[in-house]
């Protein structure tokens, strides 16, 4: 694919100041767009049905389930005829909606040839909560653990870098210890933002991954979900649907591309791989964003001039993300689309304490010595200046 040439777009340029008079231009939704056509390659392999016949027989909890990955996944654990789902979801209205959405699944499963019903069991609440979990796992002894739960929103957490490590490691930290008390396996949805990162929302995914794989869990390294509840895709509609300027941060900025379905597959495959596994798809191209950016409002307003116009980086941001470092060794792992990533990681005991002295930076609010803790524990973090400034503030912090 070339690269994109195009400039800042002169903002005396009156394309750039269009009035949203487009809507009634937008043919499509992102759930029916040809995806494949923008990504130029095969679809990445399903699951081996025996495989996926044999997820069926353990109790599975999904953290996150209200997530547009997680939804998907309880949709397609459903469609399998898993007796025993157990849905953990923060959000009471993302909870109400995969309700909703699985009483209509029940009605479609009633009308289908497959043998079993599925039974769902959702649950409102934190994954930070042990005494949730305690009872979670006492009650419904789930043996895989789906975990989604996460925030995922690079320049928010910029802003609010103490709940990322609250919610992003700690919460991971208790659900793990739950998890391995009770001798069930966590499988971590990850991110590509984790490898070399520039976030706080990347560095944290970081450590929760050294969390997951001491414990012997797995962990799965995605890039961008196409269609995926508040990704850059939905921004992209919601723009080209206003008659534009679509807005990007660079016109260098790159990224991997994956399916929704592809996801929910590739999370399957993961829970048959050998445990304490560091996995990530096995894709070897990324994509401008401004080319997807270009396709979209090709699909969604055909006919129309829809302008790009290039911002500006934001605080986290980097310009291409990677799935594994350079000094990191691959390995395929079968033929699910899978590659198994040998990564250096630190030793339980260094580990711990890191860990403890994040915790107490995080228990008297001070950012400063957090970020110092953090580093600590990704030493290729690179903070941005954003993070850096707001550590350098009287402490301890409270954000804002």
């Amino acid at each position: 694919m070339e690269r994109s040439t195009q400039s800042s777009a002169d903002h005396t340029n009156p394309r750039v100041h269009r009035p949203p008079i487009y809507t009634a231009a937008v043919i499509q939704t992102l759930e029916n767009l040809d995806w494949r056509s923008f990504l130029g390659r095969p679809a990445m392999p399903m699951p081996q049905q025996e495989v996926l016949d044999g997820l069926c027989d353990a109790p599975i909890l999904i953290t996150g389930a209200g997530g547009s990955i997680g939804s998907a996944l309880a949709r397609r654990l459903g469609t399998l005829g898993l007796q025993r789902l157990v849905l953990l979801e923060a959000s009471e209205s993302n909870l109400y909606a995969l309700e909703r959405d699985w009483a209509a699944a029940l009605a479609a499963h009633a009308r289908s040839a497959t043998p079993r019903t599925p039974s769902m069991t959702p649950i409102l609440g934190s994954v930070a909560d042990e005494p949730l979990l305690q009872e979670v796992f006492a009650m419904h002894q789930p043996r895989i653990v789906f975990h989604a739960a996460a925030f995922k929103h690079v320049p928010l957490m910029e802003e609010h870098p103490l709940a990322a490590i609250a919610n992003n490691i700690f919460a991971t930290e208790t659900l793990t210890q739950v998890a391995a008390e009770r001798n069930a396996r966590v499988i971590l949805l990850s991110t590509d933002k984790a490898v070399e990162p520039a976030s706080v929302m990347g560095a944290t995914k970081r450590v929760a991954e050294q969390i997951v794989l001491a414990a012997g869990g797995t962990v799965l390294r995605l890039g961008n979900v196409l269609a995926s509840r508040d990704s850059v895709t939905e921004i992209f509609e919601r723009q080209i649907a206003q008659g534009g300027p679509v807005t990007v941060t660079d016109p260098a900025a790159r990224r991997y591309f994956l399916t929704l379905d592809e996801a929910v597959n590739l999370l399957l495959a993961a829970a048959l791989v050998e445990p304490a596994a560091l996995l990530a798809p096995s894709l070897t191209a990324t994509h401008f964003i401004a080319d997807l950016a270009r396709f979209m409002a090709c699909e969604l307003a055909p006919g129309r001039d829809i302008a790009i116009e290039f911002t500006k980086p934001r605080p986290g941001d980097k310009e291409t993300e990677l799935l594994w470092s350079a000094g990191d060794q691959t390995l395929p792992a079968g033929g699910s689309g899978l590659v198994s990533i040998k990564a250096e990681l630190h030793s339980r005991q260094q580990l711990d304490a890191g860990l403890a002295g994040l915790r107490a930076a995080l228990d008297a609010r001070d950012l400063a010595d957090a970020l110092a803790a953090l580093r600590a524990l990704v030493p290729d973090y690179t903070p941005s200046a954003a993070v850096l400034a707001l550590s350098r503030q009287n402490s301890p912090q409270v954000t804002r």
